[in-house]
């Protein structure tokens, strides 16, 4: 395995390494799509011109010998794929901040999705990839990439459909609070019942005790409905300044975002689409644009801790 670098020099060895290996696996990529994709042509070309022997004796063939080949590339792509996050990306992160790392082999677990109480209803399906975590300033913080759904099973004259829906596809952000919650606080998009299936406002399996909390922030409150089992403790958490910056975290952000204090920890829910931290095989890592969008989202979940103020410690754990 390529080790992480640790200056300029090495940087640039690492990067010439692993451009080399790149090119290489494209290269087979291109190949072993070519061979494919002639082998599909013969199958479909015998089948048109009811040639089945020809689609049989030599397209299927082909098609299974480039399936073997693509096959053959997987190593040469996961030792690319650690590579590029423990040696690239690490590189890219300690630029940002000493402390900041990867885990591509622990992420957020289920346990922990449901334990933070972002959402109504608990995954049927769930998986969660690439941790980055660190500190920023005095705070200690992480987020991972989920995708959680829930399945509905529908009743049809053919038999049973089942179709699944997202709960959340995108980041999960939590970060310490410095306070030992007594309940916990959850703000939630105003219309999330649009906005998600899974996020209904009436039932209430998980959290069926929560109340909504009244706030006077006409801004907050045009975007959010707070629900808490303890009304006191999350007044004392959405302070006037707390909505503001939460406010202006939510404007900054592409989906309304959902928020939850419980435990000793803030968690915060980021609708996306896009897939980070995944190396394209196609394009060049001395483009200037490769860690782009990677580099965007580390800096945006690292500015959370300021935008929220989290290391201004105004309670201590008890």
């Amino acid at each position: 395995m390529i080790p992480e670098i640790e200056d300029a020099a090495s940087r640039q060895r690492i990067l010439t390494e692993l451009e080399a290996l790149r090119k290489e696996i494209y290269g087979i990529k291109i190949k072993n799509y070519s061979i494919i994709g002639i082998a599909v042509l013969i199958i479909i070309l015998g089948i048109v011109f009811k040639e089945l022997i020809l689609a049989i004796l030599l397209g299927i063939p082909i098609l299974i010998y480039g399936f073997v080949m693509h096959s053959k590339a997987g190593p040469k792509e996961t030792q690319y794929r650690y590579s590029y996050k423990h040696a690239l990306l690490a590189y890219a992160l300690r630029a940002i901040d000493d402390s900041l790392k990867i885990d591509d082999l622990q992420a957020l677990s289920e346990e922990a999705f449901i334990s933070s109480r972002l959402f109504a209803k608990a995954p049927e399906r769930y998986q969660s990839e690439d941790q980055v975590y660190g500190f920023a300033g005095k705070t200690k913080f992480s987020f991972s990439e989920v995708h959680a759904e829930y399945k509905t099973v529908t009743q049809t004259k053919n038999g049973q459909r089942v179709d699944w829906h997202d709960i959340l596809k995108g980041i999960v952000f939590s970060a310490d609070f410095n306070k030992n919650f007594n309940g916990t606080t959850m703000v939630r998009p105003k219309d999330f019942s649009a906005v998600f299936g899974a996020w209904i406002s009436t039932a209430l399996p998980i959290f069926a005790s929560g109340e909504v909390v009244k706030l006077e922030n006409p801004d907050f409150d045009k975007n959010f409905i707070t629900y808490s089992n303890d009304q006191v403790e999350a007044r004392y958490i959405l302070t006037p300044s707390m909505m503001e910056r939460i406010s202006e975290l939510n404007k900054r952000s592409q989906d309304t975002i959902s928020l939850s204090f419980t435990g000793s920890l803030v968690y915060i829910a980021f609708p996306l689409n896009g897939n980070y931290f995944e190396p394209s095989f196609s394009m060049s890592l001395l483009d200037e644009n490769l860690l782009q969008k990677d580099i965007e989202l580390v800096e945006f979940m690292y500015g959370i801790v300021n935008e929220l103020d989290l290391n201004t410690r105004i309670w201590g754990k008890n």
